[in-house]
């Protein structure tokens, strides 16, 4: 080969130079969005030069979006994304979507930074949410972030403008989530703040009720909600808020407190009305009777409307004379009409105190009036106790036999094993104490007394000669024959006659109130509290006696000048009665 032909043959260096001539330094412009002319239309696409010795093509539809209809012709300039500068077929790779993502992406962190609104449009459904074009840029939107409250029907949000606030953007995924509940919320803050600034404490406005819940009904105030809480609709009892209200219903209402940090609003309506507690004293005097309906059922008791808005509280206890541990809806229901006494007023608490059973007569008042001491009575036991029996009685009252007075010649504790729950007995009534509530019965006064002479253990009967020398207030000596937890039984000394005494009634002093104190044969003195002669019925006290002998001492031996204590009185009685007992 000459050297002349060597000269013309291009080197390796001389080839670069030549493609850096042709095409320059355009793989600079791969990645980034360039300006374009369209030089044809071909079916469905779009031939753009992009002023690199090339031309790409591009779908004529990535000119189209949603509420966005590009028509575009021979000759437009258009934007578009240069992703490579020639393929395969020498054609530059184009894009006309990418470039207007790449576009909005920026505008996007933008706002994202600044926290500022975008407008977007909703365009379609899918899991979870929905899509929507900011531009060019798709975004997620949560269902949970559509509106302020979950609405069931999205079609009319679908398809137009509207601001939405970006909470999430990730550019390397190509992630972006916003939200239109945030902008609501945003709007709804404001116009809030508008009206609530115009509201004042006191002030009567209408207003619709636009939710029902249990605990009372939240009423649209013309852009706000303020809440109607269940006992602020009426003066009486509203159990719940649909017995007077319904959704969509025009109300008028009072503002009674506004929190200007939190926007909430109380509402009332029963504060357009009159208090009806005002002069309650006035019209429910105590002790008098009036006509209500029971409106409520607790545990403890019932309510009961005494007119609209005033109602009054029967306690359990006040329900019945006799049923004592029952639950109150087993006397009283719901609705039912009641007449009731009139307990208590407390106008400052809004209490009224009620009484149904003092409406009706006392059965243990009733009980005497028809069965006065010495009647003989039939009823069945309901109770056996380690103090006698429990036997029903007519007008649902209960009398207790106590063990002494169940047999005259057999211990209490044998003779009740003779009797069982449910058996018909015959007594006869010794006592009724109607304060007390307490009817004292005797299965052994029916029969005959023992003789005197006789072993009659147990008894409390006084008859004969034995019987002359006892009366109220008079001292007799006794013997012990019997001691258990309850007290001691006694012999009256000279006599057979056999009583109880109670524990309480052992001594003066509490703590010297011991039955163990005592022993069987000891021989104590007690002062008769209790004599009965047409029901032969004794009871015998040593702590009267021990108070009665404190009068006396106190009487006979101490004046109010003397100086003398109560135990110098005592020393020196108990001197005297030593003397008088050494002379006999």
């Amino acid at each position: 080969m000459s050297a002349n032909a060597n000269k013309l043959a291009p080197t390796r260096d001389d080839f670069a130079a030549l493609l850096q001539e042709t095409y320059g330094d355009n793989e600079a412009f791969e990645g980034t969005v360039v300006k374009g002319t369209v030089v044809a239309i071909e079916k469905d696409m779009a031939v753009i030069d992009i002023g690199l010795k090339t031309e790409g093509r591009v779908a004529i539809k990535e000119f189209a979006g949603p509420n966005r209809d590009q028509v575009i012709k021979v000759g437009d300039v258009v934007e578009v994304y240069l992703e490579r500068v020639e393929n395969a077929l020498g054609e530059a790779v184009i894009s006309r979507d990418k470039a207007r993502r790449e576009e909005s992406w920026v505008k996007l962190e933008k706002a994202f930074e600044g926290q500022e609104k975008v407008d977007g449009i909703i365009f379609n459904q899918v899991k979870g949410g929905f899509t929507v074009d900011l531009d060019g840029a798709v975004a997620f939107l949560p269902r949970s972030q559509v509106d302020i409250r979950p609405i069931r029907d999205v079609g009319p949000l679908m398809d137009i403008v509207q601001p939405f606030l970006i909470l999430k953007m990730d550019r390397r995924r190509g992630n972006i989530v916003v939200s239109r509940r945030s902008v609501l919320e945003e709007s709804r803050a404001e116009q809030r703040h508008v009206i609530v600034a115009n509201l004042e404490e006191g002030m009567v406005i209408d207003g619709t009720v636009k939710n029902i819940t249990d605990y009372g009904a939240f009423v649209d105030l013309g852009g706000i909600d303020g809440l109607l809480h269940v006992t602020d609709i009426a003066w009486r009892r509203v159990n719940h808020p649909s017995e007077v209200l319904a959704v969509g219903q025009a109300v008028k209402v009072r503002i009674i407190k506004i929190n200007h940090d939190t926007h909430r609003i109380s509402l009332g309506m029963k504060q357009l009305q009159d208090d009806p507690w005002q002069a309650i004293d006035a019209k429910y005097p105590l002790n008098t009777t009036f006509h209500g309906r029971v409106t409520n059922i607790t545990d403890y008791g019932a309510f009961v409307e005494l007119e609209p808005g005033i109602e009054g509280l029967i306690h359990v206890s006040e329900m019945s004379w006799t049923k004592k541990n029952v639950h109150p809806g087993k006397i009283v229901s719901t609705s039912q009409e009641v007449d009731v006494q009139i307990l208590e007023v407390d106008a400052s608490k809004r209490r009224i105190s009620l009484g149904l059973k003092q409406t009706l007569q006392n059965p243990w008042e009733a009980f005497a009036e028809k069965y006065p001491a010495g009647t003989i009575v039939e009823g069945e036991v309901k109770n056996k106790t380690e103090f006698g029996l429990f036997i029903g009685l007519d007008g649902d009252v209960d009398g207790m036999v106590h063990l002494s007075d169940l047999d005259w010649n057999r211990p209490g504790e044998q003779a009740i094993e003779d009797f069982k729950k449910g058996d018909m007995v015959k007594a006869i009534v010794l006592d009724v104490d109607q304060e007390k509530e307490r009817i004292s019965l005797g299965v052994k006064q029916l029969g005959t007394a023992p003789a005197a002479g006789s072993k009659a253990t147990g008894s409390t009967a006084a008859s004969g000669e034995e019987g002359d020398n006892l009366k109220k207030g008079a001292v007799v000596t006794c013997e012990v024959i019997a001691v258990n937890e309850g007290g001691i039984e006694v012999k009256l000394a000279g006599t057979d006659l056999v009583t109880f005494i109670k524990r309480n009634e052992l001594a003066r002093d509490r703590g010297d109130q011991r039955p163990e104190r005592f022993a069987v044969g000891e021989k104590v003195d007690g002062r008769i509290i209790l004599f009965d002669r047409r029901a032969r019925k004794v009871s015998v006290s040593i702590k009267a006696l021990e108070m009665a002998e404190e009068k006396e001492a106190i009487a006979q031996y101490g004046s109010a000048d003397s100086g003398a204590s109560l135990g110098d009185i005592l020393g020196a009685a108990l001197k005297a009665a030593t003397k008088k007992k050494d002379a006999e």
